[in-house]
């Protein structure tokens, strides 16, 4: 121990570590053999096209939807799929076709966005925890514990009524998806919180950051440089995961009357309009293919990349 404890202290051997310490840092061949491996899983890169498509046919919407989400005629109402609306229309006659699209902006946009949000200050919140330990490891984690204590799905629900109450924004559309990304943004964080935490408890020991204290490096600068590119492999993998459960709650709180609401359309409001008029299947069938392919996706997709940033599958 004392022979290890001097080579570590050594200028010579600290030099030498340097270039092993910014090559980890860069995660080169990390990705690269993670890729490599996501390749030949046939599922997941299939996924992986048909969310990129998706996140496609969403940002573009008002240039492939062939009518508008809120165009209206009652003449064509609930009319069953046809050579005019490919996928039928509403009980107002809306086009059915473009409101999925539309749709897809709306429920990718929250599920995306709110686990970007949840990522910034989860990943904020669990690197001070892990990095600093002692009694502010405690606090912050006693803090988690009592967030993790209420149920999500309640959380959710709360929030939500919160903010509705408090009447902060007159536009609906924007006072709902506001509310939507704030419900999800405090379920969220708290999950990515805890990984970053114990994935930061189990780094902090290897010997390359032993390598960069040897060195005179600053204790954010280990974590910002040497730790966090050599944890985002986890991280990532928990996002594909998470992005599927926040578009599921978007779809459940507009559901229930707590998320968007017509004219503005989502997967979750296509649902609870398809509910409400049960005597016509395709007003919920193609919402709910779109939703369940697409969590389907994201799923596999996350399957995948666990297994390709798994360092037992390495050798495989």
């Amino acid at each position: 121990m004392q022979a290890n404890s001097k080579s570590l202290s050594s200028p010579e051997i600290a030099s030498d570590i340097e270039p092993t310490v910014a090559k980890s840092a860069k995660g080169k061949s990390l990705w690269s053999d993670g890729w490599k491996r996501l390749k030949k899983n046939k599922a997941a890169l299939a996924s992986l096209y048909f969310i990129v498509f998706v996140c496609l046919v969403a940002i573009f919407a008002p240039f492939i939807a062939p009518y508008s989400f809120e165009t209206q005629n009652i003449d064509r109402a609930l009319m069953t799929p046809d050579n005019i609306n490919w996928l039928g229309t509403d009980s107002l006659g809306r086009d059915m076709l473009s409101r999925i699209i539309y749709g897809a902006r709306m429920s990718m946009a929250v599920g995306i966005f709110t686990a970007i949000f949840s990522l910034i200050v989860g990943g904020i919140y669990g690197a001070i925890s892990g990095w600093m330990g002692g009694w502010v490891d405690s606090t912050l984690m006693r803090i988690i514990d009592i967030l993790y204590a209420i149920p999500s799905l309640v959380l959710l629900i709360l929030v939500g009524v919160i903010f509705n109450s408090a009447n902060l924004f007159e536009n609906p559309e924007l006072k709902a998806l506001t509310g939507i990304f704030l419900a999800l943004s405090v379920v969220g964080w708290v999950s990515l919180a805890r990984l970053v935490r114990g994935q930061i408890l189990q780094v902090r020991e290897m010997l390359y950051v032993e390598g960069a204290r040897a060195l005179g490096a600053s204790g954010w600068r280990i974590v910002a440089k040497h730790i966090f590119p050599n944890i985002l492999g986890p991280i990532i993998v928990m996002l594909t995961f998470q992005i599927p459960s926040n578009i599921l709650f978007e779809s459940f709180l507009s559901f229930i009357g707590l998320g968007l609401q017509p004219p503005y359309s989502s997967w979750g409001v296509l649902a609870n309009d398809g509910w409400r008029a049960k005597s016509y299947p395709h007003l919920i069938l193609f919402p709910g293919i779109a939703l369940f392919f697409t969590m389907l996706a994201f799923n596999l997709l996350g399957d995948g990349l666990r297994d390709a940033f798994d360092p037992k599958m390495k050798n495989r």
